[in-house]
C-alpha cells in the first residue's frame, strides 16, 4: 500500500479507522473482520484494514484500504509457534520489520479509532508489534479510542495466569471490548472466568452475519463446506464416501477450502460420483446454503452466522484438534437450541455421516431463528456513538 493511499483525511471528514487482524490458520478471523470493515465503509468510515496472515483472495473487500505485513503462519493446528510462508521459523529481524511497518502505518494513517481482532484475548503470537503499538497510542496528547474486537466464543485457557494478563491490558489499553455475539446465546462470563472485571467496558453487538442473500441459481441437496481447508479433509472425504452410501439423485456439493493442499483437493475431485460437485471455494455460500436442504460444516463463527442467517438445517462437525474448544462449545449450544446436530471428530466417518444425513434430510421443519445477526452494522453505529462522545468531551470533529 502506497503512502498516498493511507495519508489521514484522503477521504475528506470521515473518521478514520484502523482495523487489525492476524489470522494464522483457516480465514475465519479475517472474514469476520472484513464484514465488519465493510459495515464501517457503508457507514462513512475510512478503514485500513491491517492484516497478518497469508493473502486470501476477495478480502478485505471493496472499499476498504488494505496495508498486508509480511505473512505469518501457525506452526501447526495447536498454535504451538509461527513461521513465515515458506515455513521457516520466524526471527527477531522479521518480527522488528512486522513491528516497524505496523507503527509507521499508524502514524500515516492518524486514526480516531484503532481496532484490534482479539488480542488481548488472543493472538498472543503477535505480542511484539502489538504491545509496541499500544504503548505508542498511550504515549499520545489525544489518543484515538481503541476496541477489541472479539468472537462470540472464547477459546479456553490452558495456561495460569492468561485471563489474569487479558484483563490487565484491557484495563490499561482498551476502551471497549466488542463482543460479536448474542448474550441470549452465550455470555463473555460463560467463556472468560473474569468478564466481571470488565463488565464496564463490554459492549454486544450481535452475530456478524451477512445480509440475507439471493436464493441460487444451483440448488444441492447438501451443501458440505471445511472453511479454509486446512484442517477439514477428514470432513469432505467422509462426505464423499457418505454420498455414494446415500441415495444416488441427492445433489452434493463439497467446497474443500483454499488451504487444502492440492494432491489431496486432486483425490478428491477424482474419486466424487456423479451427484457430487467438488471446488475449492464459492463465494456464493452463503446463498448456496439458503438454497440448500442441509449444511454439513465445522462449526466456526462465520458459518454458523452464515446457516443461521439462510435458516439452514446444520450438521456440525467441530474443529477440536490442538485442544481446541471453541467450535464445541459453540455446536453444542446449538443442539441444545434444536438448531444444529453433532458429529464430534473422533466419531466421525463415512457411515455415521451418512446416518446423520439422512436422519436430518427427513426431520420436520425447524422452529424460526431468534438471535440477533445484523453484528457488523450495530458495531458501525457503536463506535461512530463512541467517537461522537468522545468528540464532545474533547471539543473535536472525528476525522480531523
Amino acid at each position: 500500500m502506497s503512502t498516498e493511499d493511507t495519508r489521514a483525511g484522503a477521504r475528506g471528514g470521515a473518521p478514520r479507522v484502523l482495523f487489525y487482524v492476524q489470522h494464522l490458520l483457516g480465514i475465519g478471523h479475517l472474514a469476520r473482520a472484513s464484514r465488519i470493515a465493510g459495515a464501517l465503509v457503508d457507514d462513512g468510515f475510512d478503514v485500513t484494514m491491517v492484516t497478518g496472515g497469508a493473502p486470501v483472495p476477495g478480502f478485505p473487500g471493496p472499499g476498504v484500504r488494505h496495508l498486508a505485513l509480511p505473512a505469518i503462519l501457525a506452526g501447526d493446528s495447536g498454535f504451538s509457534g509461527i513461521t513465515d510462508e515458506n515455513r521457516n521459523p520466524v526471527d527477531d529481524a522479521f518480527k522488528a520489520r512486522r513491528r516497524d511497518l505496523l507503527l509507521a502505518a499508524y502514524r500515516d494513517i492518524r486514526p480516531d479509532a484503532v481496532v484490534i481482532e482479539a488480542f488481548p484475548f488472543g493472538r498472543r503470537q503477535v505480542r511484539f508489534e502489538l504491545l509496541p503499538l499500544l504503548e505508542a497510542i498511550a504515549a499520545e496528547p489525544k489518543r484515538p479510542l481503541v476496541l477489541t474486537s472479539l468472537r462470540d466464543i472464547l477459546q479456553e485457557r490452558a495456561k495460569p495466569g492468561r485471563d489474569e494478563e487479558s484483563v490487565d491490558l484491557v484495563e490499561r489499553h482498551f476502551d471497549r471490548v466488542l463482543v460479536h455475539g448474542d448474550p441470549a446465546f452465550v455470555r463473555l462470563d460463560d467463556t472468560f472466568p473474569l468478564a466481571g472485571r470488565i463488565a464496564e467496558r463490554v459492549v454486544y453487538t450481535g452475530l456478524v452475519a451477512p445480509p440475507l442473500p439471493e436464493l441460487p441459481e444451483e440448488r444441492y441437496d447438501v451443501v458440505v463446506s471445511a472453511g479454509g481447508g486446512a484442517v477439514g479433509a477428514s470432513l469432505v472425504r467422509a462426505a464423499r464416501d457418505a454420498a455414494v452410501a446415500l441415495d444416488p439423485a441427492l445433489r452434493w456439493c463439497l467446497i474443500a477450502g483454499p488451504n487444502l493442499p492440492e494432491a489431496e483437493f486432486a483425490a478428491l475431485v477424482a474419486d466424487t460420483p456423479d451427484n457430487v460437485v467438488a471446488v475449492r471455494f464459492r463465494k456464493d455460500f452463503p446463498s448456496l446454503v439458503r438454497g440448500a436442504r442441509l449444511s454439513v460444516s465445522q462449526a466456526g463463527y462465520n458459518t454458523v452466522c452464515d446457516l443461521l442467517r439462510a435458516d439452514c438445517p446444520a450438521l456440525l462437525v467441530p474443529f477440536a484438534a490442538g485442544g481446541e474448544t471453541e467450535q464445541t462449545a459453540r455446536a453444542e449450544r446449538l443442539e441444545r437450541l434444536g438448531l444444529a446436530r453433532v458429529i464430534t471428530e473422533e466419531a466421525l466417518t463415512a457411515q455415521t455421516l451418512a446416518e446423520a444425513v439422512g436422519a436430518m434430510l427427513s426431520a420436520p421443519t425447524r422452529q424460526p431463528i431468534g438471535l440477533d445477526l445484523d453484528g457488523a452494522r450495530r458495531t458501525a453505529a457503536i463506535l461512530r456513538d463512541l467517537l461522537q462522545d468522545e468528540g464532545d468531551r474533547q471539543g473535536l470533529v472525528p476525522g480531523h
